[in-house]
């Protein structure tokens, strides 16, 4: 059967003229995308791109040490894939299930004909991969020169933009490694929060209690990107 754009939940998707949407969706594959998987390898060839409907994706950038760091969060305002849209089959970024969920898989050897067929495509895929780049870059300068806490603040409010509900299911263990930090840094950092009556921690799950007094907590850099989304894409992230 068809996919209906109707029932589509990716913003960049349902934002297509009804028209360009049909001609796309044969080959759009509804696919499953469990914690941990990941979805673009390090230097590997980049195989489709995948239009994120559930959950969210993180981008990290590796280290010597082995260490990663995440600079960047998708879920279904975007997609996973744009080097390819850039003339690269290749990224030194990997990319991540976070949060487990659902998307689209685009494979690549279509992309160029989808592109061709869809002008309004080819547009707002260029408009998400600025408006990543935002994001990409404000949260290297936020990673450089704020305190964990509004890193962390940040983080949540980009995440729960991503998500359905209030829960994040988030050990500290993978905030630290998110945030590339010590665990005992974001214990403090998120006792400090839940002691606010900002958030609630408890077994591996972050409850969203008070969304405007995390946002009035936030560094600029949190308001910053999600401009960039408003001027691009009509939206800060969320849908």
């Amino acid at each position: 059967m068809s996919l209906e754009q109707s029932v589509v939940r990716n913003h960049l998707l349902a934002m297509l003229p009804a028209q360009e949407f049909q001609a796309l969706a044969p080959y759009l594959v509804p696919v499953d995308l469990p914690a941990r998987q990941i979805l673009q390898h390090p230097s590997e060839p980049i195989r489709a791109l995948y239009f994120v409907e559930d959950g969210w994706i993180s981008l990290l950038m590796a280290l010597q040490d082995g260490s990663s760091v995440d600079i960047g969060i998708v879920g279904r305002e975007g997609m996973i894939g744009t080097p390819i849209l850039l003339g690269s089959d290749r990224s030194i970024v990997e990319a991540m299930v976070q949060r487990a969920g659902s998307g689209l898989r685009l494979d690549a050897q279509h992309l160029q004909d989808a592109l061709r067929a869809s002008p309004s495509l080819r547009q707002l895929l260029m408009h998400f991969s600025l408006a990543l780049m935002t994001q990409v870059g404000q949260m290297v300068a936020c990673n450089r020169r704020h305190p964990i806490e509004q890193r962390l603040v940040c983080w949540l409010l980009m995440a729960h933009d991503r998500g359905d509900g209030d829960d994040l299911p988030m050990t500290h263990e993978a905030l630290a490694a998110t945030l590339g930090v010590r665990r005992a840094s974001i214990s403090v950092a998120a006792g400090a929060l839940q002691k606010a009556g900002l958030i609630r921690y408890a077994s591996g799950r972050i409850t969203i209690l008070d969304r405007a007094g995390l946002e009035a907590a936030a560094c600029e850099c949190y308001s910053v990107v999600c401009a960039e989304y408003r001027r691009l894409l009509g939206n800060d992230g969320a849908v």
